[in-house]
């Protein structure tokens, strides 16, 4: 944002920095002047986010199904895609400034929504590899896992480097987070296989009584 206009070069610059040399961009970025620029940043990764949503529903790749039923889920994950960066900045923010405050490090609240703002370029990253659980289940979940363990990397030097938080505590936090992480990433997997097996079960038994 520079003189009240934002600059989308600047913003795909930066875009390309905090994925690629995230240390590098949040030790120069700049934690104040005004909201507007991370509200547009979080608009446009939901926007990239749901346009990556409804071609994968369109395309009947992906967890969303293919047809008319599926551009219509397509649409609204879309739609949905745009609310939830907008809710989500905000939300982060907060939980970014609750990490922050136990790091001893910067708790105004502009700078941590900015921060969280940067953040969100892993949304359409995330979005982007959202085909791989059309290809296996397996697959999507090991991609979804990688990219999130990418994404702790990145808060971790947005802690560290723009809100000077403590590095040791940062590195703690962001271990215990990715212990969670696995965790429910695990508690999902089994969730899934019991369902799975259940509704393979009854289909079997649907079949055995139709037989009979």
């Amino acid at each position: 944002m520079s003189n009240g206009t934002f600059d989308f070069n600047v913003f795909l610059q930066d875009s390309k920095n905090t994925l690629v040399n995230p240390k590098s961009y949040f030790s120069s970025m700049k934690t104040s002047g005004g909201i507007a620029e991370p509200l547009i940043k979080a608009v446009i990764y939901g926007t990239v986010t749901g346009i990556l949503y409804l071609l994968w529903g369109l395309l009947k790749l992906g967890s969303i199904g293919g047809g008319l039923f599926g551009g219509a889920i397509g649409i609204m994950a879309f739609i949905g895609a745009i609310i939830t960066a907008l809710i989500g900045l905000f939300i982060g923010a907060v939980i970014l400034l609750i990490i922050s405050s136990i790091c001893k490090g910067n708790t105004d609240f502009e700078a941590n929504l900015r921060v969280t703002a940067s953040l969100m370029v892993i949304m359409p990253v995330s979005a982007f590899f959202g085909f791989a659980g059309g290809i296996s289940f397996y697959l999507g979940v090991v991609i979804t896992l990688v990219i999130q363990v990418y994404a702790l990397w990145i808060m971790y030097h947005g802690l560290v480097e723009s809100l000077k938080c403590n590095a040791g505590t940062s590195r703690i936090v962001c271990y215990v987070l990715l212990a969670l992480i696995v965790l429910f990433t695990l508690i999902g997997m089994t969730g899934t296989r019991r369902a799975s097996r259940m509704l393979n079960n009854s289909i079997e038994i649907m079949r055995d009584f139709d037989t009979n």
